[in-house]
């Protein structure tokens, strides 16, 4: 429902009678009785732009509820999901199409940035008969679907413009650290919480880093009271750069056990990102990230990693490059996806004056989006991680109650970084 040509709005505008523009996917839809009337009496009373309901849906025979979420400022992602049927205000969709610009993918998703009051109606109201998706949570990298991020790009840039939330890059700062003197150039940093299975991997994927003099680096693991077996692997390696730090039990999640890892006095002028059940690609990854970070001044910088399944052989679509980033736009762009890639680096100086959230997902969205709302970013073109997919990915077979939590909890971290740019630029 997310990809709608101008010309395809179009038609169904000049086609429109009444007060409202029903509009839905080829999805069957089944009616709960008088939810029809229902959503047209909340739109009027609202004096919403946009209705949109829960549903029900219907995969195999099996009927799942199928909740959506409250649309909020910071609901600028392109695959938002709205269900199978929209419901607006004829006046709003007619004002609306008609000064869109000629989109072949973008046109429903500039319509509905448009929109200036979109109300959530939280009802089950029909059914929707469908297959079960095949949709991959890396499919807007795909390389093949090149073209219709393009458009999003265009469309979400074109409304940043519009309401002044729009960063030039030309006010973006380098970052300099202060003194380097008695600390490691980087740090590898590595949360873990129950990686029996892996977190020798990442260690040792680590540990055989190589950089070049007088570059150094250690590695801190922030265990975070493990209890299958992650402690006494990680005692029995032996190596002076591998620092483990063990958090109280207290609640941390994988914010909290950045945070400790980059306030430790140990920790290097850059930190950089490897999971617990990930691996880089190669021993050079380390110093690519020093290399750039000393090339540019970077507050942050990204790297590209490839997928691969717990053995480390390529899965589909192999490369996840976010080419959607580019050094004149990354920063709006941004706004509009899910993450901003991986493997990820951070100056230390400049990350102890943000700190992440503490929480287990959507810590560094938060930080990336932060940084770049007034840093530079550079990035790492080359695959130099692996993404390892397995069972017990964090985020491995969701429900959907756990994905509803998650984009709910994203769109208020876009909601605040879309507060904070619209301040920044009214006080410019």
């Amino acid at each position: 429902m997310r990809l709608a040509s101008t010309s395809y709005l179009r038609s169904i505008s000049s086609a429109a009678t009444g007060e409202v523009v029903w509009l839905g996917i080829t999805t069957s839809v089944k009616w709960v009785y008088r939810a029809q009337e229902r959503l047209e009496r909340v739109l009027r009373d609202s004096g919403a732009d946009m209705v949109y309901a829960d549903r029900f849906q219907v995969i195999n025979g099996e009927v799942i509820e199928a909740p959506t979420i409250a649309y909020q400022a910071g609901s600028l992602r392109d695959d938002f999901d709205f269900g199978e049927v929209l419901l607006f205000r004829r006046e709003a969709f007619e004002r609306v199409v008609e000064a869109l610009p000629e989109y072949e993918y973008a046109g429903l998703y500039a319509l509905r940035l448009a929109m200036q009051k979109i109300v959530h109606v939280p009802e089950f109201c029909y059914y929707a008969s469908m297959e079960q998706s095949g949709e991959s949570q890396f499919d807007y990298v795909n390389p093949a679907n090149r073209a219709v991020q393009i458009e999003m790009e265009q469309a979400v840039t074109a409304y940043l413009k519009h309401i002044g939330a729009f960063i030039d890059y030309r006010a973006l700062k380098n970052f300099r650290s202060d003194s380097k003197e008695g600390k490691p150039t980087a740090s590898v940093i590595i949360p873990c919480k129950n990686r029996v299975q892996t977190i020798a991997d990442a260690v040792h994927s680590a540990l055989k880093q190589q950089v070049r003099e007088p570059y150094s680096f250690n590695v801190i693991v922030v265990d975070d009271n493990s209890t299958d077996g992650t402690k006494e692997v990680l005692a029995e390696i032996k190596d002076e750069r591998l620092i483990v730090i063990h958090q109280d039990k207290t609640y941390h999640a994988i914010g909290g056990n950045w945070n400790m890892a980059i306030h430790d006095p140990r920790c290097g002028q850059y930190a950089i990102q490897l999971d617990s059940d990930d691996t880089y690609s190669g021993p050079d990854t380390v110093q690519q990230f020093i290399d750039k970070f000393e090339e540019g001044h970077y507050g942050m910088v990204i790297g590209s990693y490839q997928l691969t399944d717990i053995d480390g052989n390529p899965l589909p679509p192999g490369k996840i490059d976010h080419a959607e980033w580019t050094d004149d736009n990354g920063m709006n762009n941004a706004l509009r996806i899910n993450g901003l890639g991986a493997p990820r680096g951070f100056n230390t100086e400049l990350l102890r004056s943000i700190d992440f959230p503490t929480t287990k997902y959507g810590e560094d969205y938060a930080v990336g989006l932060r940084i770049s709302r007034e840093y530079k970013i550079g990035r790492i073109w080359d695959v130099v991680y692996n993404c390892r997919r397995w069972s017990n990915n964090s985020d491995a077979n969701c429900t959907i109650e756990q994905l509803n939590r998650n984009n709910r909890y994203k769109d208020w971290i876009r909601t605040i970084e879309f507060e904070a740019r619209l301040q920044r630029n009214a006080c410019q």
